[in-house]
C-alpha cells in the first residue's frame, strides 16, 4: 500500500511526534509508585477555544487475579486547559457509583473518549467492568471469581458542563465468547462526517487484546454492527496484542499529496498478557504484558480501515526509557500550530503518568515531506 518514500516520511514523522525524552508530564498518577496512572482518555478542542481532556486514575490492582487486590480503575476525570495544554484543571470527576447503568454495579473503570458535535453538544463514551454481569450458559467456569464482564456506555449532554447530570446510556455489549468483552473507546471523525468508534475486545480466556469499530454514518442516530478482527495481532513484537488507541488523519502533502486519504493507527502491543521470565543470555529488551503494553503504528486507508499496513513490525516503535519502557493509550490532537500527542509512560518508580509532547505544523509538514 505504501511506497518506500512514503513509509519512511511516517516513521519519522510518529518518532518525531511520540518523542519519549521530550515529553512533559501534564497529568500525574495518585501515587509514584508501580500499578498507578492516569490516561485511556483523549484530547480534543472545544467549541469555547479550551483544550478538554478525559483519562480515568487507576490505583493497585490486578485483574489477572480478581477484583479483590486493589481499587484499580477508581475514577474517571474530565479536565481542561487554557495554555495548549500545559496546565490541566479538573472540571468534572465520575466515581464507580456515578457510572453504574442499567441495574450494573461498576467494579472499574477502564477507557473513555469525548466528542464535540458541531453544535458544541458532546458524547462520552466510557467503558466499565460490571462485576454481576456473568458469561453465557454453560459457560460460567471460565469466569474467574470476583470478575466481571466489560461494556461501553455513553453519556449526552447540550454542554460538557452538563455531563454531570446526563444518563449513562448503555451503548455496546457483545455475549460472543470470542469477543465478550468490549472496552476502550476510541472516536474519529472521517472527512465524509462519518464517526468511526474504535475500541478493544477480550476473548473470555482474556489472552490478547484485540480491536474492533463500528461506523455512524453522517446524519445517522446510530452506529451500525460492530466489524471484528479487521486488525489481527502482530507476529513479533506484538503478537499477544494490538489495542488501537487513537486515529490521526495524514496529512496530504509532499507524497502523500496524490491517493485517498490515510489514517495513522496507534496501538498498544506485547508479547504477553504476563511478564515473561527472560533467558540471562538473551537480548534485554522490554518485551510488554498486560498493563505494561509498548507502542506501535500501522496507516490504513481512511474509507476502510481493514485495508492497512504496520509501521512497526519488527519491533515497538515506542518504548519508555524508563521503568517497564511502557509507552501506551497514544492520542493525537491536529491543531493550526501543530500536533498535540498524549500517552502514558512508564517511569523509574513503575508509576505512569500522562506525558504530552507538541510537533510544530512546520516541522511536521517537513518529515512527511
Amino acid at each position: 500500500m505504501l511506497t518506500e518514500t512514503q513509509r519512511i516520511a511516517l516513521i519519522r514523522f510518529c518518532q518525531a511526534l511520540v518523542n519519549q525524552q521530550r515529553a512533559q508530564v501534564i497529568v500525574a498518577p495518585k501515587r509514584p509508585a508501580s500499578g498507578h496512572w492516569f490516561g485511556g482518555g483523549n484530547m480534543v478542542a472545544g467549541p469555547d477555544g479550551a483544550l478538554y481532556l478525559t483519562g480515568r486514575f487507576r490505583n493497585q490492582g490486578d485483574s489477572r487475579t480478581g477484583l479483590g487486590l486493589g481499587e484499580r480503575g477508581l475514577a474517571l476525570d474530565i479536565l481542561t486547559s487554557r495554555d495548549g495544554g500545559f496546565t490541566w484543571n479538573t472540571i468534572l470527576s465520575f466515581s464507580k457509583r456515578d457510572l453504574d447503568v442499567a441495574g450494573h454495579a461498576v467494579e472499574s473503570i477502564e477507557g473513555s473518549a469525548l466528542r464535540f458535535a458541531a453544535d458544541g453538544s458532546v458524547e462520552l463514551f466510557v467503558s466499565s467492568e460490571k462485576g454481576d454481569i456473568r458469561y453465557p450458559e454453560g459457560w460460567e467456569a471460565y469466569q474467574k471469581p470476583g470478575t466481571g464482564v466489560w461494556t461501553i456506555e455513553r453519556l449526552r449532554a447540550p454542554t460538557i458542563y452538563e455531563l454531570r447530570q446526563a444518563q449513562v446510556e448503555p451503548l455496546l455489549e457483545c455475549r460472543d465468547l470470542r469477543y465478550v468483552h468490549v472496552k476502550d473507546p476510541v472516536v474519529y471523525e472521517r472527512t465524509n462526517g462519518d464517526t468511526v468508534l474504535v475500541f478493544c475486545t477480550h476473548p473470555y480466556c482474556w489472552t490478547s487484546s484485540n480491536s474492533a469499530y463500528a461506523v455512524r454514518r453522517a446524519g445517522a442516530a446510530a452506529f451500525g454492527p460492530p466489524v471484528f478482527e479487521f486488525f489481527p495481532r502482530g507476529a513479533t513484537w506484538d503478537v499477544a496484542m494490538s489495542r488501537i488507541t487513537g486515529l490521526l488523519r495524514v496529512p496530504q502533502i509532499g507524497p502523500f499529496t496524490d491517493g485517498e486519504p490515510l489514517v495513522l493507527m496507534f496501538y498498544d502491543g506485547g508479547e504477553s498478557v504476563r511478564n515473561l521470565d527472560e533467558h540471562a543470555k538473551a537480548v534485554r529488551r522490554p518485551r510488554g504484558y498486560s498493563c505494561e503494553e509498548l507502542g506501535g503504528v500501522a496507516v490504513a486507508l481512511e474509507r476502510d480501515l481493514r485495508v492497512h499496513e504496520r509501521l512497526s513490525l519488527y519491533l515497538p516503535m515506542f518504548v519508555s526509557p524508563w521503568g517497564t519502557g511502557a509507552s501506551r493509550y497514544v492520542d493525537v490532537l491536529p491543531t493550526e500550530d501543530g500536533y498535540l500527542a498524549t500517552w502514558e509512560q512508564s517511569q523509574p518508580n513503575g508509576s505512569q503518568p500522562l506525558v504530552m509532547h507538541q510537533l510544530s505544523r512546520q516541522d511536521a509538514e517537513s518529515l512527511l515531506r
